[in-house]
């Protein structure tokens, strides 16, 4: 393993590839930055330039997208009191006030500095239990395989903001999208006759239609918004080196503790960066010894929040790489790179592609450093991005996307599907239904196929997949899944409401 990730250092320590990755990065924060862009919207915009990039190139860049995006959050959070992305809610309960009372430069270089210590140890968590788990699944034969997919699904479809139903229906939609075109047995499915469906839709029109156009209709109703009149901070921001040292020193067990729970939340497929900035939340709030500080600006609240949803990074690459089972919405945009790439997540990508693998291992940890140093160097910057308008960001966002639409086959139709899918996204957002689990069945529906296929191509009966020990425990598990989701997003609503009022 060593040999493999020096080997991938040295390709990723190619210049191009470093200037890849801090362009990322760059891009990552300013995504992260505004309102309403997401880290997720980020990584579909970057999605198409990586066509034309050999894999460690094309990774390396979304990597750093990634990274940067998730740190990205906590400017719009402590400038604006609006949190940039989802999973940093609670750092707006803390970055806000300390900004609010003149101290914007601490509560971002704090937040920056947890972000850092966080995914560092997210990448240790990465590096030490990626290869076991792959090494165990590598016995894993189709029945295995389809009842973890089963899993993956029903665990991502309950955590979907209490709606557990509308959930499922998202995911059974995503999965029915990748039946479009010819099956196995060359079966020509749903084409309405129109010969551009012969082959299915294409993954990425359809993720950035559902997802990113439908996000941006979303923004344009949102204009008058009455959050967009809060009370906004100076954004002549000065960093107090010293100071954040003192503070980052004085939270060492409350960053270690963070980062392990968001590594650990992560690596769970379908919870990601909120759950772990909730839960870290609390149990910082638990353990302090000021726990009433918390909500009025304590660092302690800070750096539970941004430690623990930059340690989700390096966790949610573990099922990813290890078993092809994405742990949220951006893994699941990375999963696509990679299949994109000619390259199949799982068991064996770790046998086949070592190299690959080593390179994520290292772009993760060049993207942190160049992470730090581009957040405080160019914070203030960074803040006034935080207030560009939606008038002017959702034309340009929009014509990104129709152009890697268009990119990825130079087909108009592409762009239609973009569209249609968009507004389909847009209807479906508007009657409360999640689209992560669409996006996921998307992504995950042909491996479904495939899987069960072959599994009943083996053996016909279909009771083989609960006389299998481990067949039969993942889909007791995605049953259990369901019963505790409904419990889960009770607890997070409580937390939600204890933590805002301390």
């Amino acid at each position: 393993m060593t040999n493999f990730f020096l080997q991938a250092l040295a390709e990723v320590g190619n210049p191009s590839v470093l200037g890849l990755i801090i362009i990322g990065v760059l891009f990552g924060i300013v995504g992260g930055s505004i309102p309403g862009f997401t880290v997720t919207m980020a990584i579909l915009v970057v999605f198409p330039f990586t066509f034309a990039m050999d894999p460690v190139s094309g990774v390396s860049l979304m990597v750093g997208v990634f990274v940067g995006g998730y740190s990205g959050g906590i400017v719009s959070g402590v400038m604006l009191g609006i949190p940039g992305t989802p999973s940093s809610i609670t750092t707006v309960y803390d970055g806000y006030p300390m900004a609010q009372r003149g101290e914007p430069g601490r509560a971002l270089g704090i937040g920056v500095m947890a972000s850092f210590l966080g995914t560092l140890i997210s990448v240790a968590v990465l590096v030490f239990f990626g290869p076991l788990i792959a090494s165990f699944s590598m016995n894993f034969r189709p029945w295995e395989i389809t009842a973890l997919i089963v899993f993956a699904l029903t665990l991502v479809a309950g955590l979907s903001n209490g709606a557990l139903l509308k959930g499922l229906l998202a995911a059974a939609i995503g999965l029915l999208i990748t039946t479009v075109g010819y099956d196995r047995n060359s079966n020509l499915r749903f084409d309405f006759d129109l010969p551009a469906l012969g082959s299915g839709f294409e993954m990425l029109p359809v993720m950035i239609g559902v997802f990113a156009f439908s996000q941006l209709l979303g923004n344009i109703e949102k204009l008058n918004d009455e959050k967009s009149s809060a009370q906004k901070i100076d954004t002549n921001v000065t960093i107090p080196y010293g100071l954040i040292m003192k503070d980052i020193a004085s939270q060492k067990l409350n960053t270690l503790r963070s980062s392990l729970i968001g590594s650990l939340i992560g690596a769970l497929p379908g919870t990601g960066g909120t759950v772990a900035n909730f839960v870290s939340y609390d149990q910082a709030k638990k353990f302090s010894r000021h726990p009433e500080e918390f909500g009025k600006g304590t660092p302690s609240g800070i750096v539970a929040s941004e430690a623990s949803n930059s340690a989700v990074a390096g966790g949610a690459f573990v099922p990813t790489l290890a078993l092809g089972i994405p742990g949220d919405l951006p893994m699941a945009i990375m999963m696509g790179v990679l299949i994109l790439h000619g390259i199949t997540p799982g068991p064996m990508m770790f046998e086949q592609n070592p190299v690959l693998v080593g390179a994520i291992y290292a772009s993760l940890l060049i993207g942190a450093i160049a992470m730090v140093l581009c957040n405080l160097l160019l914070v203030r910057w960074f803040a006034k991005i935080s207030l560009i308008p939606q008038q002017i960001l959702v034309p340009a966002v929009l014509m990104l996307c129709a152009i890697g639409a268009y990119a990825l086959n130079n087909n108009v139709f592409d762009i239609w599907v973009l569209f249609i899918f968009g507004v389909i996204g847009y209807l479906l957002w508007k009657a409360g239904v999640p689209l992560t689990p669409l996006i996921l069945g998307v992504v995950l529906g042909n491996n479904l196929e495939r899987q069960l296929f072959r599994a009943l191509e083996l053996d016909p009966n279909w009771l083989t997949f609960l006389t299998r020990p481990l067949s039969a425990l993942f889909l007791a598990l995605a049953v259990a899944s369901v019963v505790f989701s409904l419990y889960q997003d009770r607890k997070v609503k409580r937390l939600q409401q204890t933590t805002r009022s301390p």
